[in-house]
């Protein structure tokens, strides 16, 4: 299993419809950079978001989470309160390979800035927007710019496919279309 090159990543996207929308390569001029990199892509984060707020002081619980627990805002920037966080989506909707597993981490422009994005590994035969989770780790207020690059995806391709495959298992985030909450199936 190796990581992939940008070369890969471009004949995935053209050929196997991979990412989309695809930039073939590094925007950066005026933004935080997005689009295919040597060995992985940058995704930007969309204009929806979900912000965390404790105006109903429940508890965080992954098993039974209260949507209450969020503002939705639609906007260019989307300010994080100190010590809180957001949920986004990705631009760019992904069709996983059979044999490909990804891994993804926060840019280092924010990451500088104390902000944090934690996304889980798209599993073999994954499809469907990304949910993100950006952290504000400061005691300040932090901007987020929709449409500019939010964290790189590492592709790794295994020498030979997986046995059971997300969609093999019906994975419960399977084809997101907008930011989802967590949930536990019962």
């Amino acid at each position: 299993m190796g990581v992939k090159s940008d070369k890969w990543i471009k004949s995935m996207a053209n050929q196997h419809r991979m990412i989309e929308p695809f930039a073939d390569s590094q925007v950066r001029k005026g933004t935080i950079s997005y689009g295919v990199s040597s060995y992985g892509y940058d995704i930007r984060i969309a204009d929806e978001f979900k912000i965390f707020t404790n105006i109903n002081t429940t508890i965080v619980d992954p098993k039974a989470f209260d949507p209450k627990s969020f503002v939705d805002f639609k906007g260019d920037v989307c300010i994080i309160p100190p010590n809180s966080f957001a949920l986004g989506r990705s631009v760019e909707y992904f069709r996983i390979p059979r044999s490909v597993i990804t891994v993804c981490l926060g840019k280092s422009t924010y990451a500088r800035c104390g902000i944090i994005t934690n996304v889980t590994p798209f599993e073999p035969e994954w499809e469907g927007f990304v949910t993100l989770e950006i952290s504000n780790t400061t005691p300040l207020p932090a901007r987020i710019y929709a449409n500019e690059g939010i964290a790189q995806v590492l592709f790794f391709e295994a020498d030979e496919e997986c046995e059971v495959s997300y969609a093999d298992k019906k994975g419960k985030y399977q084809t997101q279309k907008d930011i989802v909450l967590p949930w536990v199936e019962r």
